[in-house]
């Protein structure tokens, strides 16, 4: 599990009092007892994934949820202090923004085609999903072989678990946000 065992158990306390439940309540509901639940809530003991799943069934709640690192309420991210993802000699730049995350299954990019680039992407595996949502500048996509052409103020929402490739044979760099949605399994 990618949670602190600490986290697990402070997640559980924060449902519990946020719906006014005693842990005998919790217990009726979750059929987990009272001592092994007071036992997670103090992080003295480890859930199994099979405890985990009684709970978060018991309390009608996602069991991602239970594993998932604490969030803060917003995030702010300042693409100039990224890593850059560069390709075709620098013609195309990749600022990550938010990196991959299993629990959203869901990753954002902010890219820039300079005039002349082009780049081919592997497929990705079946269900995967792409939105690029064009801001500046046009972007021509070929799509299993299909040309297309996404203007600036336009989006497209494509499945990317085909040869697809990004192109900018236009005047002015195009400036584009690129989200990609993977399924969960």
């Amino acid at each position: 599990m990618s949670a602190p065992i600490s986290a697990i158990g402070e997640r559980l306390r924060e449902i519990r009092t946020n719906r006014n439940l005693s842990l005998d309540e919790t217990a009726k509901l979750t059929e987990v007892s009272k001592p092994m639940l007071g036992q997670i809530e103090r992080g003295q003991s480890i859930p199994t994934i099979t405890t985990l799943w009684k709970i978060a069934t018991g309390l009608k709640t996602p069991l991602s949820s239970f594993l998932e690192e604490q969030q803060t309420e917003y995030s702010i991210v300042d693409i100039e202090k990224e890593k850059i993802i560069s390709e075709d000699n620098g013609r195309m730049r990749a600022y990550p923004i938010f990196t991959y995350d299993p629990i959203r299954s869901v990753e954002v990019f902010y890219l820039e085609f300079d005039k002349g680039c082009f780049h081919t992407s592997e497929k990705h595996n079946d269900g995967v999903e792409e939105y690029i949502l064009v801001f500046a500048g046009r972007l021509q996509l070929v799509l299993n072989g299909k040309e297309i052409i996404v203007g600036e103020k336009q989006a497209i929402r494509f499945r990317a678990d085909i040869p697809h490739s990004y192109n900018n044979p236009f005047d002015q760099q195009c400036m584009a946000y690129n989200i990609i949605f993977y399924p969960n399994h």
